[in-house]
């Protein structure tokens, strides 16, 4: 499997990398989101996540909602990840960097492109239990 492409990976996320691609000596505000795989009384026992996509149509997806974003927030800098494969509990997913002029800037450019990779992003998820078992997470699109 390969290791990274522009927005996807089957590694572990580098977040410094992330953080280091989108600074800008303009930005008074950076947010990082990372979505990582969590255990909760209603999703029971999960030890991993595991991740898959079409990736030529994930690429082409986050090309467009990355645009968007710039278009929204011309004056913010963005970097994203997906993580591909087997996510272990605690690991990140998707790790999200905005870096803006000012902070409202940088949020609401974070928030937008997080809800529109799960509403548009070809990727879904197996979760993975302790007790052995898995299911396919339904009804929804996109990761973490």
């Amino acid at each position: 499997m390969w290791a990274m492409s522009p927005w996807l990976t089957d590694r572990p996320i580098d977040v410094g990398q992330l953080l280091s691609d989108a600074a800008s000596a303009g930005a008074g505000g950076t947010v990082v989101f990372l979505g990582t795989v969590r255990r909760s009384a209603e999703d029971g026992a999960i030890e991993a996540i595991e991740y898959s996509a079409y990736d030529e149509m994930a690429e082409a997806e986050f090309e467009r909602i990355v645009a968007e974003a710039t278009a929204r927030w011309p004056q913010a800098r963005v970097a994203l990840r997906h993580r591909i494969g087997l996510v272990p509990l605690g690991e990140a997913s998707v790790v999200i960097v905005t870096a803006a002029p000012h902070r409202a800037e940088a949020y609401a450019a974070s928030r937008f492109l997080i809800e529109e990779t799960k509403r548009r992003a070809p990727i879904w998820k197996k979760e993975r239990f302790l007790s052995g078992q898995s299911r396919w997470v339904e009804g929804q699109q996109g990761g973490g």
